[in-house]
């Protein structure tokens, strides 16, 4: 036996501990962005809760929040928020980073706060586990797939832009059948994005070196998550879900 042979199993062995140690390594990370993302929309939900019921214990608190300007500044803080962590990561620690996350879940719980008052609570119930069966079903897809969704994912952002301005335009028109056109290509936009993005954090994880970069990646990741599962939701409610 040369010494070639003699070194083959060693070297087989090694690289099979390596993408073993890839593997496990990935898994953890993975399971990190959902953790963040699964206790964001925990956040989210309780803060939308609770805020309706102190809503719809007075008139006078149900316009403080719905009808006075204060109602604008919740309406746009969680953009603000966006802004801070897509721009801002790489100058925050990571407490810092984890404390704008969930203060922007928060922020989201107060946002979406009127749909208790609109939806009933059986409707929005029945269309959450639709929503999170379907992101499931996707992020699935976009983890196991080995089929590069990088054209797809772009055509999709695309389609976004395209109905942020049909929504806007919607405003002046009020239009009931453009509004049902924007959510059901939401649905479609929305339900691709979850995969398309899946796939982008499974693949971000192999180009970050770092527990600091490893950890900000992560956050990123259940926020892009969370925007896909908030707005197939919303999407979804409007097509779905039974008004009060």
């Amino acid at each position: 036996m040369t010494m070639a042979e003699f070194d083959r199993p060693t070297i087989a062995a090694a690289r099979a501990g390596t993408a073993a140690a890839i593997d496990e390594g990935l898994r953890s990370y993975m399971l990190r962005v959902y953790n963040y993302m699964g206790l964001g929309l925990v956040v989210t939900g309780l803060v939308a809760y609770f805020t309706s019921q102190w809503a719809m214990t007075s008139p006078e608190n149900a316009a403080l929040i719905y009808q006075s300007p204060l109602m604008w500044v919740i309406a746009l803080s969680p953009l603000a928020f966006i802004m801070v962590l897509s721009f801002g990561i790489n100058k925050l620690s990571v407490p810092a980073a984890q404390g704008v996350f969930w203060a922007f879940a928060a922020v989201m719980g107060l946002s979406l706060s009127s749909i208790f008052l609109v939806y009933t609570g059986a409707s929005i119930a029945k269309v959450f586990f639709i929503t999170a069966a379907t992101f499931g079903s996707m992020s699935l897809y976009g983890y196991t797939t080995k089929r590069d969704l990088t054209g797809m994912g772009n055509f999709l952002i695309m389609g976004l832009f395209g109905i942020v301005i049909a929504s806007i335009v919607n405003i002046f028109l009020g239009s009931s059948g453009l509004d049902f056109a924007i959510s059901v290509l939401g649905v479609l936009i929305f339900t691709g994005l979850t995969a398309y993005d899946t796939q982008k954090i499974k693949e971000s994880y192999s180009e970050s070196f770092g527990a600091d970069v490893l950890a900000k990646g992560a956050i990123m990741g259940a926020l892009s998550l969370y925007l896909d599962f908030i707005n197939l939701f919303m999407m979804l409610l409007r097509l779905f879900g039974n008004r009060e």
